[in-house]
Formats: C-alpha cells, sequence, structure tokens
C-alpha cells in the first residue's frame, strides 16, 4: 500500500466515525425530543455511550492525520516515497485498531489496547522520520 492510498483510507475512516456520532443525531432532534442545537457544547452531552465513544475516536483520528499526512507528503516531495511505503498499511491497521477498540469498550484493556495502538502509530511515524533523515 502507498502512503497516499493509505492517507485517503485514514480520510475515509475518520468521516465513516464522523457519520457514526452525527447522522443518528437527525432522528434523534426529529423524533426524539432533543433539540437540533442540543449537542453537549455548552452542556452536559447526553448521547448514548456508542455515540460518545464513536466521537472520542474520530478526535483520537484528529490528533496524528496531519503528522501521518506530513511525511507521506515530506517523503514524496524528497522522491522516498517507499521509506513510508513500506508501513504506511501497519500505521492505517493501528489507527484502525485504535478505533475500533474505543468503539468497542472503554473497559481498561481496551484502553491499553488503544494505548498500544497509538504508541505504535507514533513509533512508527518516528521511525519514517529519521529514515527520511537519515
Amino acid at each position: 500500500m502507498t502512503g497516499f492510498i493509505a492517507v485517503l483510507l485514514y480520510v475515509a475512516w475518520m468521516q465513516l466515525l464522523t457519520l457514526s456520532y452525527a447522522f443518528p443525531r437527525v432522528p434523534m432532534a426529529l423524533f426524539g425530543g432533543r433539540k437540533f442545537a442540543d449537542w453537549e457544547r455548552a452542556e452536559v452531552n447526553r448521547d448514548p455511550p456508542l455515540m460518545v465513544r464513536a466521537k472520542g475516536a474520530h478526535l483520537n483520528c484528529v490528533e496524528n492525520f496531519p503528522l501521518f499526512a506530513a511525511v507521506v507528503v515530506i517523503a514524496a516531495l524528497m522522491s522516498k516515497s517507499p521509506v513510508v511505503d513500506g508501513v504506511a498499511g501497519f500505521i492505517l491497521a493501528a489507527r484502525v485498531g485504535q478505533g475500533v477498540s474505543h468503539l468497542i469498550s472503554t473497559a481498561p484493556a481496551f484502553v491499553l489496547l488503544r494505548a498500544t495502538f497509538f504508541l505504535a502509530q507514533v513509533g512508527m511515524i518516528f521511525w519514517v522520520c529519521y529514515r527520511l533523515i537519515a
């Protein structure tokens, strides 16, 4: 998998997570007695737990996406795309693994699993940076 394909799939994953917590809000507002503007910015979050976890998984994606996209683009600009292409699929898999474990549960074992997937991504991005400057 190329780095560019991994970036596109990463974007698709983030969009799916966004829809998983944003889309259910429409019927809740239309039929569930919730106001359209009733979405936690100024009040306590009353969303179902899965929607809260989906939003958290999406926000977790946002934290690493700029870094991952940057190393993919920088590698291409340096004519060193193979450096990132070799690990891009693993970085994406770790991101999806982190998101899925976030969606499943907030139990300590799943939080540890999420942290492991996160640290794997950070480590691989550091490794790509090292390889690009070495």
